[in-house]
């Protein structure tokens, strides 16, 4: 299925250029704190990216609902049912930390669709698992990246794999249970 191509702006721009692989980071709704939201004036959106995303990684304050092991078997249950069964997207590489969510994906449906579908769903069911009904549990906006070259593909894939590892918690990315470097 080709996706059209498509832009939504809310508080970050959205920008789906048809069927290319797309790299989309999500976190724990109050993981980032608000001096964190915009420290990187100045910085490209890459730079800016990993600049936030190295803070998350550190994972220093705000919840850290998926260190609890039923949460990620579950997103990654998620991801994978939605894959094959929805159909919404091939699912290329992955990775769930404590706090976010990586994923790189190449789209079948729009991304708007993919992310409130995935979101929705295990927000809902994280929720319940807690027994926090009715709290927030995703940051309402995610980040995208739409993948320009293979060479791209490749270093995000790897980026994604690595995480666990530049974050400290493994040694091999294959280590990390629930990353797609475990296979």
């Amino acid at each position: 299925m080709t996706v059209s191509p498509s832009f939504l702006r809310r508080h970050l721009p959205h920008w789906q250029p048809g069927s290319r692989d797309i790299f989309i980071t999500w976190r724990l709704y109050g993981s980032l704190p608000a001096h964190m939201l915009h420290p990187t004036k100045g910085l490209s959106g890459g730079k800016a990216f990993l600049r936030a995303d190295q803070y998350l990684d550190r994972a220093g304050c705000g919840p850290t609902w998926l260190k609890d092991p039923r949460l990620p078997e579950m997103i990654l249950d998620t991801l994978h049912y939605s894959a094959a069964n929805l159909r919404l997207y091939d699912l290329q590489s992955y990775v769930i930390m404590s706090n976010h969510v990586h994923i790189l994906i190449h789209p079948h449906s729009p991304l708007a669709r993919i992310t409130r579908s995935v979101k929705y769903f295990t927000a809902t069911k994280a929720n319940q698992l807690l027994e926090r009904k009715g709290h927030r549990f995703w940051q309402d906006e995610s980040f995208d990246h739409w993948v320009r070259t293979p060479g791209e593909f490749s270093r995000i894939a790897s980026y994604i794999g690595r995480n666990p590892v530049s974050a400290g918690l493994v040694q091999n990315p294959e280590d990390w249970p629930w990353s797609s470097a475990r296979k």
